[in-house]
């Protein structure tokens, strides 16, 4: 049974996911034929999703459905059968997509700095690297995760996320590739947009020549961990630890949140289990559905 408050929050997700029909969702999911307009509706389905996720910790469609059968069939009466269900659900990932942009684009939090940015991935696992991969080929492939140790075929999530003091990040950007391209790679195609702010990241980010002509052109600079460079005398090591150890653990200070994002985002959805999932259609969905409800809050 769903408690008022939740009642209350069902009926503001409800409210919201129409209002963003009616301005640019419908254009998404349009329909071209005699099922033009079902008794279902897809508003009712996306309010479904995303509210039994969030609010009620439902995390597989199976479990969704089970639950809004049994406890939210006089809210929505023509809830049809899980099979139509979660076939309707799979249909909507672009819909998901656009959703999760606009709540982060209109919903950033008070006190969110607008020059200090943080940035890391994390991998979503459709299998292990031991196994051959099945699902969604065009859109995932096989890479390696080294804070995991562990290979495994999917995607990879890019998060940029504006410093908070105190606070989680909030997720400026979230991008998905393929689990085998590299983080700089990825940065360095969005690196135009990226100007006349501070970054923070792991040592994979820290190209000197890269953020030399980044710092000249857009006014915009990384600072990383201190890695050993290669070659460089033991002693030269020594002279300089105190100095790279107390830089280090500066930046990892202030990197660490955009870790915990990802820890937060891990458990509200389970995002980065996706070894259920069975169809390219499903694995979009996976994820831009779990992004949307993790920050569907935002609008309460």
């Amino acid at each position: 049974m769903t408690s008022t408050d939740n009642k209350l929050n069902l009926v503001k997700i409800y409210f919201y996911v129409c209002h963003r029909f009616e301005i640019e969702l419908k254009y998404l999911c349009e329909r071209f034929s005699n099922n033009n307009d079902p008794e279902f509706t897809d508003q009712e389905a996306v309010t479904i999703y995303l509210y039994t996720m969030r609010l009620e910790n439902r995390l597989n469609v199976k479990d969704i459905h089970e639950f809004a059968s049994g406890y939210l069939r006089e809210w929505f009466p023509k809830l049809p059968s899980y099979e139509a269900f979660n076939v309707r659900i799979n249909r909507l990932s672009e819909v998901f997509r656009v959703l999760s942009e606009t709540v982060l684009n209109n919903f950033i939090p008070q006190g969110c700095s607008k020059t200090i940015k943080l940035i890391d991935s994390m991998p979503v696992i459709t299998c292990s690297g031991k196994r051959t991969a099945k699902v969604a080929k065009e859109i995932t492939d096989k890479g390696y995760c080294s804070t995991k140790g562990i290979y495994y075929y999917g995607l990879k999530l890019h998060a940029l996320g504006c410093y908070h003091k105190g606070y989680l990040p909030h997720p400026e950007q979230l991008l998905f590739t393929k689990a085998s391209e590299n983080d700089l790679t990825h940065l360095k195609g969005i690196a135009p947009y990226l100007e006349n702010n501070t970054y923070f990241g792991d040592k994979i980010y820290g190209n000197v020549e890269f953020w030399k002509e980044m710092q000249r052109v857009n006014n915009s600079i990384m600072l990383t961990p201190i890695k050993d460079l290669k070659g460089q005398a033991e002693l030269e090591k020594q002279r300089n630890r105190a100095y790279n150890d107390l830089f280090s653990k500066a930046v990892s200070s202030v990197r660490q949140p955009i870790e915990s994002l990802f820890n937060w985002l891990i458990e509200k959805t389970n995002i980065q289990k996706a070894s259920k999932v069975r169809s390219t259609k499903g694995l979009l969905t996976f994820v831009c559905g779990r992004i949307a409800a993790a920050f569907i809050h935002l609008i309460f």
